[in-house]
């Protein structure tokens, strides 16, 4: 029974391997900056192995670990609603209020758990290294798994937030400000929010592997300034809405326009040239 367990488990993996030089060579690139080019072509190893591994999990574990995921974003509109009540009227409180907005990265970053805007980038290195249509089949895989899970943790976080006991009136009239001011942006507005909120992602992904011991300040730094910038991500941002949605204050058909459809696309341009090699 065990022989066959293992005979399955191993027939999974090579349905999923991912095609490449170093694998038909039978040997892996050692990622050592004194035999590559540059630190930047070591930075630029390290994220495509790092892709690879993603792409070759087996589709429940990205699930729910994408799931976990999006119930951890919540964190971050838990936090920034939390401090938007406590600090209204300080000086400066808008500070620490767009602090909230990084608990959810942090969480997320941190466990290691699926989140599809950090994905973007380190997946694709493997499928622009080499471009097969086997390879590009995983990434949708991997992208479609991971995007569903997101959307299915947000939804449940966003559905707590609004029917369970736990927040009083203010807080919960501040979850219904934050998505608001996000529906206030016109379509132009949200595509231009979304294009810099990508490129802060995506060079945040970079940044990564350099970063050591203080990955974590890399982390509230990169997503802090998303905040200050007055931007929006996806899944953050599917967090706030599905609020509004769950609320009353939103029918379920703006959530899919002008919200979420269109951002995967705005956001995918700068991923995919921030991942070109360098």
């Amino acid at each position: 029974m065990k022989d066959i367990g293992e005979e399955k488990i191993g027939e999974s993996h090579e349905e999923h391997e991912i095609e490449s030089e170093e694998k038909d060579r039978g040997e892996e690139i050692e990622i050592d900056e004194d035999r590559l080019p540059s630190r930047a072509m070591a930075i630029h190893e390290h994220i495509r192995q790092d892709g690879e591994k993603e792409m070759e999990r087996d589709a429940m574990a990205l699930l729910w670990s994408a799931i976990a995921a999006g119930l951890s974003m919540g964190a971050s509109l838990l936090a920034k609603g939390i401090f938007h009540v406590q600090l209204e009227g300080v000086p400066g409180g808008f500070l620490v209020e767009n602090l909230g907005y990084t608990f959810g990265f942090v969480i997320v970053i941190m466990a290691r758990q699926q989140l599809f805007t950090e994905n973007t980038v380190t997946a694709v290195l493997p499928v622009m290294q080499n471009p097969t249509l086997s390879n590009f089949g995983l990434l949708m895989r991997l992208w479609s798994v991971v995007l569903l899970g997101n959307i299915i943790g947000t939804g449940i976080a966003a559905w707590a937030f609004e029917y369970m006991p736990i927040f009083d009136e203010p807080t919960r009239d501040a979850f219904v400000k934050i998505g608001m001011d996000v529906m206030k942006n016109t379509p132009l507005e949200m595509f231009s929010n979304a294009i810099i909120s990508g490129w802060i992602v995506a060079t945040m992904v970079w940044m990564f592997p350099s970063a050591g011991s203080a990955k974590i300040v890399v982390i509230i730094l990169m997503t802090w300034l998303i905040a200050l910038a007055d931007t929006t991500h996806i899944v953050v941002g599917t967090v706030e809405i599905l609020y509004l949605v769950f609320n009353g204050s939103l029918h379920w058909t703006e959530f899919f326009w002008p919200f979420a459809l269109p951002y995967p696309c705005r956001k995918h341009l700068w991923r995919h040239l921030l991942s070109l090699p360098c």
